[in-house]
């Protein structure tokens, strides 16, 4: 029976059984969406070198590829540390984070609360740090923390004055790293420390910065340029700060062990992905499904995104030779821009983000000490509106007294 049924599909074909020529179109299609998917896919990390005791800080670390190198960290046995806006009594980040205990069997995932988008706020957390008695151990930063205007939407300032996509994607790295940076530098020198930036092809289109002035203004402003901007400033101030680790002369005598990294992870189905193609609309989100296969076909996954990081931070010949790599498809890249190198705009960015940040936090704190004037005179009001109130009661209940003596005598 097998044979004649071979012999008679082959010579004359069945009506109801496919011809061969649409079986083979049939899958010839299905390999070629196999190996375009898998090419997209991106590379994955090679490297299983445990990170059991390192404790490391993530921000950006509750959603898209923040989220998925935290998992991924905390399962290879890493303390994570997320700083994150909300407070950690908030009841979703209590949830998340005992989900992410839960899939990486790992209790070692805290929160400490720090607004991107303050320079308040960073330092009070930063300085916490600093402060604490005994000195807190510290093995890595992963800056996943970023933000996008959608093409479309306005100009959008910080409560402090500052154009969002400039303070979120750069000078709150650059406040937070500045101030946590003795700390960073005077870890044993048995330890292997690595700050892990992120960049992307974005900066490549980026106008020159100077001293970041011109990103403040509203003049000229679109969120592509106010993007790509940030992403340059944060890529020549990440190179700025690895040679400021290098140059420092550790008082034991022992070669410089902090290193900076950068990880370019690459197109992924991310959030911020999804609210830049959908330019956060409703209309925009419609499109976004009606293509979702092929952007599900192209783009990575957050997991997919996430493979770059953890090669940054496990892979041991990172933590050797000069620091300021950049690492994408999980291998060492060459910089596509090479002003991002420069030490003169490097300085002038500094300087500038240094007076920047100086000047908006006197202005802070002249509002905040007003502001508390305010409250301790309410408060002070509303103790004298109460004694007052409490007297004039007394003086009442007095007079009513004597009347009642006095009807009681007559």
């Amino acid at each position: 029976m097998p044979v004649p049924f071979a012999i008679q599909l082959f010579t004359e074909g069945i009506d109801w059984f496919p011809s061969l020529f649409n079986i083979f179109k049939v899958v010839v299609l299905v390999a070629v969406i196999a190996l375009v998917k898998w090419i997209c896919m991106g590379a994955s990390n090679t490297s299983e070198r445990k990170l059991h005791g390192k404790i490391v800080l993530i921000t950006g670390g509750t959603s898209g590829i923040g989220a998925a190198t935290a998992l991924e960290l905390a399962q290879r046995g890493a303390q994570i540390v997320l700083l994150v806006h909300q407070s950690p009594k908030d009841g979703f980040l209590v949830d998340y984070i005992e989900d992410l205990r839960e899939r990486s069997g790992n209790e070692m995932i805290y929160a400490e609360q720090v607004d991107l988008s303050s320079l308040y706020s960073i330092r009070k957390f930063a300085t916490k740090w600093i402060d604490n008695a005994p000195p807190r151990r510290l093995d890595m930063i992963v800056l996943c923390g970023s933000t996008l205007t959608p093409p479309g939407k306005p100009r959008v300032v910080t409560d402090e004055g500052i154009e969002e996509n400039w303070m979120i994607n750069y000078l709150a790295n650059f406040h937070l790293l500045s101030i946590l940076s003795p700390a960073i530098r005077t870890q044993p020198p048995d330890r292997d420390v690595r700050i892990v930036f992120t960049t992307c092809a974005a900066h490549t289109r980026s106008p020159a910065v100077d001293d970041g002035s011109d990103a403040l203004k509203k003049k000229g402003w679109s969120s592509s340029k106010a993007y790509a901007q940030s992403k340059y400033a944060l890529t020549v101030f990440g190179h700025a700060f690895s040679k400021h680790l290098e140059s420092y002369k550790r008082p034991d005598g022992a070669p410089m062990n902090a290193r900076v990294v950068f990880v370019d992870p690459g197109y992924c189905r991310t959030p911020g992905m999804r609210r830049y193609l959908t330019r956060g609309t409703l209309w925009g989100l419609s499109v976004y499904l009606l293509v979702y296969q092929s952007i599900w076909l192209f783009l990575k996954s957050p997991v997919g995104g996430a493979q770059s990081f953890l090669y940054a931070a496990q892979e041991a010949s990172l933590g050797r030779g000069h620091g300021g790599k950049l690492i994408k498809e999980c291998r060492e890249m060459e910089f596509p821009r090479k002003d991002v190198k420069d030490e003169k705009i490097a300085k002038k960015l500094w300087e500038g983000s240094e007076k920047l940040i100086e000047r908006v936090e006197r202005e802070e704190a002249v509002k905040r000490a007003l502001a508390k004037k305010e409250r301790e005179e309410a408060e002070k009001n509303g103790k004298a509106a109460e004694e007052s109130g409490k007297a004039g009661s007394e003086v009442k209940g007095d007079k009513s007294a004597k009347s009642k003596r006095q009807k009681k005598a007559k």
